[in-house]
């Protein structure tokens, strides 16, 4: 990937399961949008520990984001539906890997 890509992903998630939003190592990202088809909440991880910042318990989007976000520092959308649902985000890549 280039600076000025877009880094995006989405995947079906089960029940308690995890989209990690984790550039490579030596990439910099800040997501802008984060969509979820059912309640889901937010973590902010280290790898090591994690806290919960954020959570909507219907489906949507949060929209207007500036996440930064690292291979060190990265985003965590937990999905909360007892059925496998949807979860996806976009957003740029700031720095390439060298």
């Amino acid at each position: 990937m280039a600076v000025g890509d877009v880094f995006s992903a989405k995947a079906s998630k089960a029940q308690d399961a995890y989209l990690d939003i984790q550039p490579a190592s030596g990439q910099e990202c800040v997501i802008h949008t984060i969509y979820h088809e059912a309640e889901c909440e937010l973590y902010l991880s280290d790898g090591a520990t994690e806290f919960l910042f954020d959570s909507d318990a219907t489906g949507g989007a949060w929209y207007g984001l500036s996440l930064h976000v690292t291979n060190s520092l990265y985003v965590r959308i937990k999905q909360k539906n007892a059925d496998a649902k949807e979860v996806g985000y976009d957003g740029i890549e700031t720095k390439a890997a060298s």
